[in-house]
């Protein structure tokens, strides 16, 4: 059998199979998912000569996905759990399509031990492991106690579901606060919630239950001890029908907000070899004891003293899985195909590389300047870096999106995973930080420039992190990088160059530098005549060896670059004599609102008319993207009308209360 062994050219274009159909895997496969990861799936698929079929919503009816595949099957209206989550809309397109198997990705019915068994019970293989794995490994309770009984070192805690409130009072009282409220058939940071004293304990239960239970159709949860100054290392493991289990090294992913992970990298910089070892081995251990069968992840809480613990096993493909394939020089997803069609494991763990460093930044649809609140609409403008491998630098961009498409309110908010793999950290971190640089989006807020200002972070840089790492970086939000000396410097030059090129295409007066006038938020700053590759309307500029992001704005420009944005307005000397002398408009007074944070649905309102709230009381709960946001007051007021009720959709900046 040959491997396909994953270089850059596999994932840039989509040129024909590399491995003849009939290769001793199937013919036709359906993707049970929707965005990137079915993309993912289906790039590897026709590499290998496998014919695809797509399932989609009527949200998805123009989307990515669809388009690439050679069918797809139309599975119900938007919401996921009239579609994605309906086990038996997608085993009836399987028979109508003839597919031989079914791949996951990984969300919706991943690791539903129904769903590969209704698979099964018509003949139609999972590409994924075997019943009994994803029913012990799956269900976070359950592998919790298989990995005790095993000898595998777990994070204090009850082993078993919580019945009540009581009951979880009771047990974090025995463990200790800080504690973790986790749903049992989570991931993806889906109903999970950090508990710091027992008044948070309530509200976080009932968020928890409630997006497992829209997540995953299971609202049981179970709470743990968590452990202070915490790094999240992984383990990928591989299995096969045949007995093989081995681990392809670890991934570091402590860059996590609100437990989603934003910044994954491989290898981690804080493990030795030894503890890699040792986790590789405990973790195939696990894995062996449930026969474990295609990809999984064990997931480990390590301290500051590189004691590890296990947490949970992930029994699918991680999002965060094209770090390994850039450092094993593995494709992941064909290796899951393979080990489904019944073939061994073509690789032993001495084979298994640590080949130079990956980093994946994880580009969502939210606007980190308003709390990463979700945002959503039309992509106006997508323009990604190039995927391309030069100087011994990879980019690669795993997206499921396209110019003109839609970020629709009904999914998670990822638009794509931005990869680079590079000889060392620091020059991976650099490629990353230079490709996002490049990485155009307009239409929709976006975390680009948060990810840039990560990829600039000294304490980032060199490696020093853990899963706290942005809450104590960032406690009051991110508000972009601070400009230095030298950016105000090229912003300003920019900006000059700009409007004089706008000017002189305009047809205006041959003005000179020194005729204008540049201030970046109101601040005066000296420009210089710079050499620029620029045409205007380009969302690019290049000045001085860096790129820098501009787009016009009231007598100006917005200017973007390394996670720091400003605006320029560039005036004659006289215009700018004559703008000193306007008076300011002052900004509506909104104090006494509150106001919808993003579009999304209302959970549930928690006052009512006349009520007094104190500060930090819940007002109310909105939904959007799969998540739930709870709007609590800032400090004490009394609630004058309620505009919203409960199943509302609002829209961003609708009132929901107002205080008297």
């Amino acid at each position: 059998m040959a491997l396909l062994r994953l270089g850059v050219t596999p994932y840039n274009g989509l040129e024909g199979p590399i491995l003849p159909a009939g290769d001793g895997v199937f013919q036709k496969i359906l993707i049970a998912n929707r965005g990137e990861i079915a993309c993912r799936v289906i790039k590897t698929a026709r590499r290998m000569g496998i014919k695809t079929v797509a399932v989609y919503s009527d949200a998805d009816r123009d989307a990515l996905h669809v388009e690439m595949a050679d069918e797809a099957v139309h599975i119900g209206p938007a919401p996921s759990a009239q579609s994605y989550l309906v086990i038996d809309r997608i085993v009836q397109a399987c028979r109508d399509t003839g597919a031989e198997a079914v791949h996951p990705g990984y969300g919706f019915l991943s690791e539903r031990q129904a769903f590969a068994q209704a698979l099964a019970a018509i003949g139609v293989a999972f590409i994924g492991p075997n019943v009994k794995a994803i029913a012990a490994m799956g269900d976070k309770i359950e592998s919790k106690k298989l990995a005790l009984a095993a000898k595998v070192n777990t994070v204090p805690g009850f082993v078993g579901e919580i019945k009540d409130a009581a009951h979880a009072r009771k047990i974090a009282a025995e463990i200790g606060y800080p504690v973790m409220v986790k749903a049992s058939a989570g991931g993806g940071g889906k109903g999970l919630r950090i508990v710091h004293k027992e008044s948070e304990l309530v509200q976080a239960i009932q968020s928890s239950q409630n997006e497992a239970k829209a997540s995953f159709g299971d609202d049981r949860l179970f709470v743990e001890k968590f452990v202070t100054e915490p790094r999240h290392i992984e383990i990928q493991v591989m299995g096969d029908k045949h007995g093989n289990v081995v681990y392809l090294n670890e991934r570091e992913c402590s860059i996590q907000r609100r437990n989603q992970k934003v910044i994954e990298e491989a290898p981690s910089p804080f493990l030795d070899a030894a503890t890699r070892k040792a986790m590789g081995e405990q973790a195939v251990m696990l894995a062996k004891a449930v026969n474990y069968d295609s990809a999984g992840t064990v997931e480990f809480i390590v301290d500051k003293d590189r004691n590890f613990y296990f947490l949970e096993m992930n029994t699918r493909l991680q999002v965060e899985h094209p770090v390994t394939e850039l450092t094993t020089d593995l494709d992941l997803v064909e290796l899951m195909i393979r080990s489904a069609a019944g073939q061994e494991l073509p690789l032993k763990q001495k084979d298994v590389k640590l080949n130079g460093w990956a980093v994946e930044a994880r580009v969502y649809a939210e606007d980190p300047y308003r709390g990463f609140l979700p945002s959503t609409g039309r992509l106006v403008r997508y323009r990604p870096p190039a995927e391309e491998s030069k100087g011994g630098v990879t980019v690669r961009n795993d997206t499921g999106v396209y110019e003109g498409g839609e970020i629709s309110v009904f999914y998670d908010p990822m638009i794509a995973k931005l990869c680079t793999h590079a000889p060392t950290r620091t020059e991976a971190i650099d490629a990353m930080a230079n490709a996002l640089d490049e990485f155009r989006i307009e239409g929709i807020r976006h975390n680009i420039a948060f990810l840039n200002a990560i990829m600039h972070h000294k304490r980032f840089r060199s490696g020093s992190i853990t899963t706290a790492f942005i809450a104590e970086e960032y406690p009051d939000g991110f508000h972009g990088r601070p400009l230095d000396a030298g950016a105000k410097k090229r912003f300003a030059s920019a900006a000059l160059a700009a409007a004089m090129i706008r000017s002189r295409r305009a047809g205006g007066p041959p003005y000179e530098a020194d005729d204008f006038v540049v201030t970046l938020d109101g601040e005066m700053v000296q420009a210089r005549e710079a050499g620029i590759d620029w045409h205007p309307g380009d969302p690019l500029m290049h000045l001085d060896g860096r790129t820098i992001q501009i787009a016009p704005s009231p007598g100006g420009w917005t200017l973007q670059e390394g996670g720091m944005r400003t605006v320029a307005v560039v005036r004659t000397r006289r215009a700018a004599e004559l703008a000193a002398l306007m008076p300011k408009k002052a900004a509506a007074d909104t104090s006494k609102l509150l106001l919808c944070p993003m579009p999304g649905l209302v959970v549930s309102v928690n006052v009512e008319v006349g009520q007094q709230v104190k500060g930090g009381d819940t007002l109310a709960v909105v939904e959007a993207m799969k998540m739930e946001n709870v709007l609590i007051a800032e400090q004490d007021v009394t609630v004058k009308k309620v505009n919203a009720r409960k199943g509302d959709s609002l829209a961003l900046d609708d009132v929901i209360m107002e205080f008297a």
